[in-house]
């Protein structure tokens, strides 16, 4: 699934995390095999690690900060998560803490400038 921002960025740059080896595999039948695995920190083999990810995510922060319009923003789970944490400023890897409901609606933004960006509504069906 590649993600939509009208045309402000690369389809690309919202594509879903590329798992390769671990592709159609549960978290379940991974950790069966790698018990201490964790996708925002290990990423998957011969796929995404999870610093290409952030920077795919901070391209899209990149090409959106500054403007002054709202965005819709489509995609899966997983890169969403990261761009909520590089949104923040935040490690990758803080990317685990925010769960993700399907077709929920998450809302980026700021407190009162460009300087704070804060999430300003998360997970909403």
């Amino acid at each position: 699934m590649t993600g939509f921002a009208t045309r402000l960025v690369p389809a690309d740059d919202l594509a879903e995390w590329d798992y390769a080896a671990y592709e159609g595999r549960t978290r379940k039948e991974i950790l069966a095999d790698r018990p201490d695995w964790n996708l925002f920190r290990d990423g998957c083999p011969q796929g995404e690690t999870p610093e290409a990810v952030a920077a795919r995510a901070d391209r899209v922060i990149a090409s959106l900060r500054g403007r002054n319009a709202d965005v819709l923003i489509f995609s899966s789970a997983h890169i969403l998560r990261v761009l909520t944490a590089r949104w923040l400023g935040l490690p990758v890897g803080a990317a685990a803490y925010f769960l993700l409901d399907t077709a929920s609606i998450s809302v980026l933004g700021y407190e009162h400038d460009g300087d704070e960006p804060v999430i300003r509504s998360w997970n909403q069906s």
